[in-house]
């Protein structure tokens, strides 16, 4: 099992930057999936940015391309999300989510373990 707490939302004007963090504990020493999701009132909860462990695979949400980038640091524990250019449109709540094998790098449900977010809120 895997542990995930977001950090690092809060509230800009458009066109701001924020980074968000997901501090992983628990069985960190493999794999994993890891994502960036976010659900606004009313909306589903969709897809940012994930990639994988280890590697220089990444994949990304049309609506964030060129904007948000997604990192990990070298011991694997913690990923980023940097957010540029933000719009009033990514206000959400963000969540960090982990999986060991997922089929859609960018589909909720196919991940098992969650964090409790974070709000990140874009005036225009």
């Amino acid at each position: 099992q895997v542990q995930l707490v977001e950090s690092g939302g809060g509230s800009v004007q458009a066109g701001g930057s924020l980074r968000l963090s997901c501090a992983a504990s628990g069985n960190t020493n493999r794999r994993y999936y890891m994502g960036w999701f976010r659900q606004a009132p009313g909306n589903e909860r969709e897809g940012v940015a994930a990639l994988y462990t280890g590697s220089k695979i990444t994949y990304y949400a049309d609506s964030v391309k060129g904007r948000f980038t997604i990192s990990q640091d070298n011991a694997k524990i913690t990923l980023y999300l940097q957010m540029d250019n933000l719009k009033p449109d990514d206000t959400a709540m963000y969540y960090c989510a982990a999986d060991p094998v997922v089929a859609r790098m960018l589909a909720p449900s196919d991940y098992k373990y969650w964090g409790q977010g974070t709000q990140v809120t874009v005036s225009s």
